[in-house]
């Protein structure tokens, strides 16, 4: 099925923008692609669309601009958002100290039938679904269509509790794009979590659907209402399911994370250290979906599974899910690279890599050049980053956090580092890292290197309540350790001057366990 609009009540929100303002945009020409229109105090006002924006006047915004926008939409919430009867468009209001408005955003709604086709076949099926992504993704859009569908094509009892009133509008009637799906207006966000469970105990319903489950009460009230045998068909914040399990208040959803320690012979016959990550609970949600692009999402199912799986450090492949432009949905299995596999769940044997490519940063090429000929490897020397399979760099260098060593990271290509410039040490590091061999296979980076250390020593601090320092690492380097401290439910931070500023870890005081 072909994505196709329906009606966005457009003129109901050009109405309540400035004469002027108004009289500009029906000039444009190109309002099916209008995202939303800005009006900031004492700046020109903005028409934002895709892809550009364009300035509506030159003149600046005026009190009287916004005190006339404000007067014409309802009324503003605790969430500083309002919005017009019966449309999907919503104002979103900027305050000063004083709490006066001094900034609006008004964003254009629209209702778009056909977005659920990519996963309906998961929406019959009952399992409860969450869905992740970033702003603009489509999440809302997705569940207002799929209270729609629940409702009117599969002829179930489906309530959706809006927070904002982004699912269903402003004003006391929804908009028609829910369909037969009735709707909970929430009073003030502090209150969703009860109104989620108000939603089951009074009203009977097969299906609930929520917008941004954010804060721990909503985090156990969904749980609650699973474990009534609702369906739930809900987004939470966070873009990817890593994310999700390393959010504390969150990883609830999932079934949580907690350090769990083996006996002797439990820890010998998995090949582990003895304190592991675990999931804790059975998972509120059957189905996490990624919203990866709009037409472009990866599916992680059953959760429990993949959720055990990825603690393990052997994360099972997600079905990627596609729609093509002639409306067809094509669907991939999804391999990750070895540098994508998280390498600091447990303690095991690391995975090899294969290099045939390395990138010298700071290093002599005509020094690697030859410690690699007299040693036999199979390795050239890259000449760009980009076409790497791995960096080779000064000590000094990856301490500094440089720029390229930070697009190193961030696409995943592993950093080895050396010592000093000298064909001596040079040579040495070569050994150290191929271990003999000419085939070009790599152990562990220094990145698993530096994680795993920081998992050794959050097993120190938790058996002696002591703080521990950790080797000093680049900055980026450094996050990626307290992201792992994060899991364990220590507090850390870092300490010292660069070069040698490094990770300390504390453990977690008795009041916040």
């Amino acid at each position: 099925m072909l994505q196709h609009s329906i009606a966005d009540n457009l003129d109901e929100l050009l109405v309540v923008l400035p004469p002027d303002v108004r009289h500009r945009l029906n000039t444009l020409g190109n309002l099916d692609s209008l995202l939303e229109v800005v009006l900031d105090l004492g700046r020109p006002p903005e028409a934002r669309f895709r892809d550009e924006f364009t300035y509506l006047r030159e003149n600046p915004v005026t009190e009287d601009d916004i005190e006339y926008v404000v007067s014409r939409v309802g009324e503003f919430g605790a969430d500083n958002r309002a919005g017009i009867a019966r449309t999907l468009h919503r104002i979103s209001a900027i305050r000063n100290r004083r709490g006066r408005i001094i900034g609006l955003t008004c964003r254009v709604g629209r209702a778009i039938y056909g977005t659920i086709d990519i996963i309906r076949d998961i929406l019959e099926t009952g399992e409860s679904i969450l869905l992740l992504g970033p702003p603009g993704s489509g999440k809302t859009t997705k569940l207002r269509e799929s209270a729609r569908v629940l409702a009117d094509e599969l002829h179930k009892r489906v309530i959706i509790v809006d927070t904002s009133n982004e699912i269903a509008g402003d004003g006391d009637i929804p908009h028609d794009a829910i369909g037969h799906a009735r709707r909970m207006q929430v009073p003030h966000p502090d209150r969703q979590h009860d109104v989620m469970i108000e939603a089951v105990e009074n009203h009977m319903p097969e299906v609930i659907i929520i917008d941004e489950i954010g804060r721990a009460e909503e985090a156990y009230a969904a749980r609650t209402i699973a474990e009534r045998g609702v369906q739930l068909v809900a987004t939470a914040h966070g873009n990817t399911l890593d994310n999700l399990l390393m959010n504390p208040t969150l990883s609830d959803l999932v079934g949580g994370v907690q350090a769990v320690t083996l006996s002797d012979e439990e820890a010998r016959r998995r090949g582990t250290q003895k304190t592991v990550l675990e999931r804790k609970a059975p998972p509120t949600f059957d189905v996490v979906i990624e919203m990866w692009e709009r037409d472009k999402l990866a599916v992680h199912r059953p959760v429990a599974e993949v959720v055990d799986s990825f603690l393990r450090g052997h994360p099972l492949t997600p079905e990627i899910r596609q729609r093509r432009a002639d409306g067809t949905v094509e669907t991939t299995q999804h391999i990750p690279t070895p540098a994508s596999v998280p390498a600091h769940r447990e303690a095991r044997p690391l995975p090899a890599r294969r290099i045939t490519r390395l990138y010298p940063y700071g290093v002599s090429r005509n020094r690697l050049q030859r410690a690699i000929k007299q040693l036999g490897l199979t390795v050239t020397i890259s000449r760009t980053l980009e076409d790497a399979d791995a960096v080779l760099t000064l000590s000094t260098h990856y301490r500094r956090d440089t720029p390229r060593l930070r697009q190193a990271i961030e696409q995943h290509t592993p950093i080895y580092v050396v010592r000093s410039n000298t064909y001596a040490q040079i040579a040495t590091r070569l050994e150290e890292i191929f271990s003999g061999s000419s085939a070009g296979v790599l152990p562990a980076t220094d990145t698993e290197i530096a994680l795993r250390e920081a998992e050794e020593a959050a097993q120190r601090v938790m058996r002696s309540a002591e703080p521990v320092d950790l080797t000093p690492q680049s900055a980026a380097i450094r996050k990626l350790q307290h992201q792992l401290l994060e899991r364990y439910r220590l507090r850390s931070t870092s300490v010292g001057k660069e070069p040698h500023r490094r990770v300390r870890v504390m453990p977690t005081s008795s009041a916040e366990r």
